[in-house]
């Protein structure tokens, strides 16, 4: 494997998901009309319960907009995740996954590719959202933009790996919308992407606990401190061991010994 067949085989897979994600347009605008409902619809209705203002770690007070705009851009990113596992588990039935395993070129990089590519096309979504955001007083420092760059795309691949994950051991497109609701709604209410962990360990400290092992609620807090020009050391390192983890995983799953293909 040269850099040269390594570098056209990323930009074949790469270009492959960015013209089937353009043909796709109501994705595109799903991915946008979604969490700008929640933006607006979850803002007003929880604003009554947990105030105008909520306190951060920020050492400030910030409106409930901008605290849960970090946990709507994981979210577009997670549900994204799903759909990269959903085109696999379409190609594995039509074939073409079959011909792209069986290239010359290893397998996990080949699978690494396709979470690259995965990734890249949710950030494009996020900061998509991130300007619209901007009509509701979602403010964040214009450094920000950039900050939150390298978290958005680890959590990217932490998400793409999981869908990869998943998509190894599902077989059939039936099977795969009870799973998707399996884990995304768990993953993403069981979090602090709407709500404040502090809030969550006054309503139930087991709920809270359950929230703390979540690694979907790390990404929201890496990805909210790095847009506000922050460092969470913590939520970076069980970010990236999840990372690690659920591409290793999904490597495993996708052996011929392992997945009978």
């Amino acid at each position: 494997m040269t850099p040269g067949s390594s570098w056209h085989c990323f930009q074949g897979i790469l270009l492959r998901e960015f013209l089937r994600f353009i043909q796709q347009r109501s994705r595109f605008l799903s991915s946008l009309v979604r969490p700008l409902l929640w933006l607006i619809v979850f803002a007003a209705g929880f604003r009554a319960a947990l105030g105008i203002s909520i306190i951060q770690p920020y050492d400030t007070y910030i409106t409930y907009e901008t605290y849960i705009a970090p946990g709507l851009c994981c979210m577009i990113l997670l549900f994204n995740g799903m759909q990269g596992s959903l085109s696999m588990v379409y190609d594995r039935e039509m074939g073409s996954m079959r011909v792209m395993l069986t290239s010359p070129m290893p397998r996990p990089f080949l699978l690494f590719c396709k979470m690259v590519a995965t990734a890249m096309i949710s950030m494009t979504q996020v900061y998509a959202f991130l300007l619209l955001a901007l009509f509701v007083d979602v403010e964040p420092p214009l450094w920000g933009y950039l900050a939150v760059l390298p978290a958005l795309m680890l959590v990217a691949l932490m998400l793409s790996s999981l869908g990869l994950l998943l998509s190894a051991h599902i077989r059939q497109l039936e099977n795969f919308a009870g799973v998707m609701n399996f884990v995304i709604f768990p993953m993403f209410f069981i979090s602090s992407a709407l709500y404040p962990l502090w809030k969550m360990q006054e309503a139930s400290e087991w709920l809270y606990w359950l929230c703390s092992i979540n690694p979907f609620t790390h990404a929201v807090e890496l990805v909210r401190f790095s847009l506000y020009l922050q460092l969470n050391t913590e939520a970076l390192l069980i970010t990236a061991g999840a990372t690690l983890l659920f591409g290793l995983l999904a490597v495993i799953g996708f052996q011929p010994r392992k997945s009978g293909r």
